[in-house]
């Protein structure tokens, strides 16, 4: 659990006791560690030294502007795939020259903005999309840099929502058809095709698809320069996984292992777009119980952060390690194993207080005794957790705090009944 532990029965976030969070704060609760934040960048870092990457950080994981800028003043980049993203990635401290721009629908404005604010390039998915960028640079006076965003086509390896390099998704330019798409822009003078992009999804836990993908690049990038583009980088983007469960994704050194000998064969400069990675062991979601229930032979344990505040259990099927924060004696704290028959558990649904059958955060987990007003962790949330919570019924959204060490500061407050209805005009 990374900067995540148990000291003498109370889980902390480094060196501060989450019930000391919950009582300065609240909850529901985003707790997120600095030091987890900047472990895992340096552990990608190190495994990519050998051919200095430009690491560009997710912003759609987690853009809250306090880890952006923690991650700008690491060095890092961003990877955006929208105007608002591109937004805040600036509010960050980021530079156009360390952003890829991402996304399979930008809208000529959001083109402009790119070029204007000299994104270093843009990811680009279709063949309409390379020649409306063709046309806004032509306008704007500046030759576009892009790359080519190709879906090799591999097996299903992840979720089906999150799988983006199987036949049949939105995702990218089919790998037969990329050279034809490519050779439209020979000579063009607005646009230059200075890299292929390959994203294979995400989360991925095994690097398979990454050497499959990797021959698949070597031989476009091969073609593609003799058309004459002056390809210069390979984005694999990012998808590398993490541990949700227990220790099953790979470390950094293992993908680290597949990618660096391409890169250097073909010359080219990488770029990488992790953010799972890099924030999602690194924030959990801190709830109270609120009620806990029995009917119809299976046991609720109802607390106060739901799907509008993570949705990926609901969304994606998505296991969350979740345990007490302070369990009762008796109890492991933590368990090796979230999904063991520990003696003394029963099989909870846990869940929220939104009004659908579909708002739960785990169910027939087992989970130990708890009652009213007891603290409960769901764990590796950091990553589109807040980026994807709403306000549906009208929930206002959590607060979300960052420790560095024994030190805290609210990085996001907690909205309140007023900020709910402020963006809407009165009749």
């Amino acid at each position: 659990m990374d900067h995540f532990h148990y000291r003498d029965r109370v889980l902390h976030c480094e060196e501060v006791p989450v019930p000391e969070l919950a009582k300065t704060y609240g909850t529901p609760l985003y707790v997120y560690s600095k030091g987890t934040l900047l472990h895992h960048l340096n552990q990608l870092k190190r495994a990519f030294a050998a051919v200095q990457p430009l690491i560009c950080y997710s912003v759609k994981t987690n853009g809250n502007l306090n880890i952006c800028k923690l991650m700008a003043e690491a060095g890092a980049g961003f990877d955006v795939t929208s105007g608002g993203e591109l937004y805040r990635a600036f509010k960050a401290g980021g530079m156009g020259d360390r952003i890829v721009y991402a996304g399979v629908g930008k809208t000529d404005e959001e083109l402009r903005d790119g070029l204007e604010n000299r994104v270093l390039m843009f990811n680009v998915e279709s063949e309409a999309e390379l020649h409306a960028l063709a046309e806004v640079a032509g306008r704007f006076g500046k030759p576009a840099a892009a790359a080519l965003r190709v879906n090799p086509a591999l097996p299903p390896k992840t979720h089906v929502k999150t799988d983006t390099s199987v036949k049949g998704t939105k995702f990218g330019l089919d790998i037969d058809s990329v050279l034809e798409v490519a050779k439209g822009v020979v000579g063009n003078p607005n646009v230059r095709v200075v890299g292929l992009h390959m994203h294979l999804g995400s989360p991925i836990i095994t690097t398979q698809p990454y050497k499959e993908g990797i021959e698949k690049g070597k031989q476009l990038i091969g073609e593609l320069r003799k058309q004459g583009h002056p390809i210069e980088y390979l984005n694999m983007g990012g998808g590398f996984g993490i541990h949700y469960r227990k220790h099953e994704a790979p470390p950094a050194d293992a993908f680290a292992e597949v990618i660096v000998p391409a890169v250097k064969a073909l010359g080219c400069k990488l770029v990488l777009e992790p953010g799972r990675f890099i924030v999602g062991n690194a924030g959990a979601l801190v709830s109270r119980v609120i009620y806990t229930k029995d009917s119809g032979g299976k046991h609720f344990i109802i607390q106060d952060a739901a799907m509008n505040d993570l949705i990926r259990p609901t969304l994606y099927d998505s296991f969350h390690r979740i345990w007490p924060v302070a369990p009762a004696e008796g109890f492991p704290a933590p368990p090796e194993d979230y999904e063991a028959d520990i003696p003394g558990t029963d099989k909870i649904d846990f869940v929220g207080p939104v009004c659908e059958s579909g708002d739960f955060l785990a169910r027939d987990r087992r989970l130990p005794p708890v009652k009213r007003g007891d603290l409960m962790a769901t764990f590796s949330a950091g990553a589109y957790g807040m980026s994807m919570s709403s306000n549906y019924n009208s929930r206002p959204r959590a607060a979300e705090v960052l420790v560095d060490g024994s030190t805290h500061r609210v990085i996001r407050r907690r909205e309140s009944y007023a900020d709910l209805v402020r963006p809407e005009i009165e009749v």
